[in-house]
């Protein structure tokens, strides 16, 4: 079985590509693990993006691309894959297809776990983080027992820059803008289904399972 996950920061992606893996026993292969072990293993692709990322520079397509291609032809992808990350833009989905063509095979499925942006807001800014142990609470999920104080230690919480309001809206929107055209071009080859994200965690799995399965439409 053949998947994208995709879904923008704070859909719950992490947790659901964990559950959709240890169900369906193939490999999770994100983006950045795989330019990691690119580079570990000093593949000439790999030396290329390190290159690219040691400058801080976007890794070019073309390398993405081959990395890809290098990854999905390892033993352990020849029943299926899970790739979250990748293609981040419509060039990089159809590299995509033309890769698959090439390794004889198909994309069953792009699921998109979808949450409106006042939930994604919310779960993204709710993260506050110890000062001095680095314990991790959420506002939400996960608070402390005492607001603003670190259950563990009794230290001072903190949200980081990252996590605040404006830049997490400023993230979204950019996210947005690029994940509808990609949603589109999916919609077009029949592959894209859409999981409400806001439902329990479980529920969320149990969906997602229920249409790779074809169980549900």
């Amino acid at each position: 079985m053949n998947i994208v996950l995709m879904g923008l920061p704070g859909a719950g992606k992490g947790t659901q590509a964990s559950n959709i893996i240890a169900e369906l026993k193939i490999p999770h292969i994100s983006t950045g693990d795989m330019f990691r072990q690119a580079v570990k293993e000093q593949t000439p692709l790999g030396i290329e993006a390190k290159s690219f990322m040691d400058q801080g520079q976007l890794v070019p397509d073309r390398v993405t691309i081959g990395i890809v291609r290098e990854r999905l032809s390892k033993d352990d992808c020849a029943n299926g894959f899970l790739l979250d990350g990748f293609p981040r833009t419509v060039p990089q989905a159809e590299a995509l297809d033309e890769l698959l063509k090439e390794l004889d095979r198909n994309l069953h499925h792009v699921i998109y776990i979808d949450v409106d942006e006042d939930e994604l807001i919310k779960r993204l800014t709710g993260r506050r983080i110890c000062r001095q142990c680095g314990t991790t609470y959420h506002l939400v999920f996960a608070p402390p027992k005492q607001d603003g104080i670190c259950d563990r230690c009794g230290a001072e919480l903190y949200q980081r820059d990252d996590d605040r309001e404006e830049t997490v809206k400023n993230r979204l929107k950019i996210n947005m803008e690029q994940t509808k055209h990609l949603l589109d071009y999916y919609q077009s080859t029949g592959t894209l289904k859409r999981v409400d994200g806001q439902q329990p965690i479980d529920q969320v799995t149990h969906t997602i399972l229920s249409l790779i399965r074809g169980n549900l439409k």
